[in-house]
């Protein structure tokens, strides 16, 4: 059992993703085995910090800003472990579904929605993505406010663009940080996350702040740590610019016969079919009734494949995958949105 509540642990660390890094530390001396794994000396990460610093300047970005944001700057050796162990090894749905979505997350997030449903029914009828959603995101990526992470945003960042296998990657992320400094968003020093960069209460990545997150209370500043107006309308703003369509939900189990074609697994457009199409292949409801006769388009897949449990999901669903590419995390999702709104 320990050994996968490791593997859970490393799944829910994965990329934008949103889930919590250890508490910062200070700059101590990189270990060898640290050294050996990156291929490049962490001696040189401060000359390497230099070179961020003056290219965020290049980009605009002004040079008090830059000093602010890197003044603590510290070379972080456990965010690169944490990113080289992602997705080590394949745990089931099941067994990620049992730890991620236990009957009583479920019930905080129903005692969520009755709190703050003034708030969240505001931000529905801006936004038109359902209440349960935007709840079931917050309970899913920060336990509904209270684990955000702990690391300096930008420390993490530098050492994982320093790290050099997304260089690009994480030194975008860390020039749009930057920006949300110079913005007045966040001071500097209170810039925290996840090892990987992730941000508040919504876990997003700073290039996603930049492109969704909204001001929901009208103050002129996006909080995504401690607002929780800014927190729901950031959530509901981006599933909506994602493509949310009121009135269809997310997906429901199935059962695949027993010679269905694995081709036609998948969330590609040409994958894509009416439910009735869907059930003329022999594609039935979990309990073995049929399928409903909407007539939206759905796409079939098994996150485990055919070994194991089978979803048909719609348009939604896709757009929950844009939040996070992960299967198993917008199944949990969805039947988390499922379970509060009930």
């Amino acid at each position: 059992m320990k050994k996968m509540s490791m593997m859970l642990t490393l799944l829910l660390l994965a990329g934008c993703v949103k889930q919590v890094g250890a508490a910062p530390a200070p700059a101590t001396q990189p270990t060898g085995s640290t050294l050996a794994e990156t291929g490049r000396d962490p001696a040189e990460f401060p000359a390497y910090v230099e070179q961020l610093k003056r290219r965020a300047i290049k980009q605009g970005i002004p040079a008090a800003t830059v000093e602010a944001a890197f003044a603590n700057a510290h070379f972080v050796d456990r965010v690169i472990n944490a990113d080289r162990n992602q997705l080590e090894k394949k745990i089931t749905l099941d067994d990620y579904l049992s730890r991620v979505l236990p009957a009583w997350k479920i019930q905080r997030g129903r005692e969520m929605l009755q709190q703050y449903q003034p708030q969240l029914a505001r931000v529905t009828a801006r936004y038109g993505v359902p209440e349960q959603y935007i709840v079931a995101l917050w309970g899913m990526e920060s336990a509904f406010g209270k684990i955000q992470g702990k690391e300096d945003v930008v420390s993490a960042l530098a050492t994982l663009a320093f790290e050099g296998r997304r260089e690009a990657f994480f030194t975008k992320q860390l020039m749009a940080a930057l920006q949300i400094i110079d913005q007045g968003h966040v001071d500097a020093g209170n810039l925290k996350g996840s090892w990987a960069g992730a941000m508040g209460q919504s876990q997003f990545m700073p290039t996603s702040f930049l492109t969704y997150a909204a001001d929901g209370d009208g103050d002129g500043k996006i909080d995504i740590w401690n607002n929780l107006d800014d927190v729901f309308a950031s959530t509901a703003n981006y599933l909506a610019t994602e493509g949310w369509q009121a009135g269809v939900g997310w997906g429901r189990e199935v059962k695949l016969p027993a010679q269905f074609n694995v081709d036609q697994l998948g969330l590609k457009d040409a994958q894509g079919h009416r439910e009735e199409r869907w059930a003329a292949k022999g594609v039935v409801l979990a309990d073995g009734s049929p399928l409903p006769a909407s007539g939206l388009r759905s796409w079939v897949i098994a996150p485990d494949d055919m070994q194991g449990r089978a979803f048909l999901v719609y348009d939604n669903f896709r757009t929950l995958m844009h939040w996070n590419r992960s299967y198993y995390f917008a199944i949990s999702v969805g039947m988390m949105a499922d379970g509060i709104g009930q």
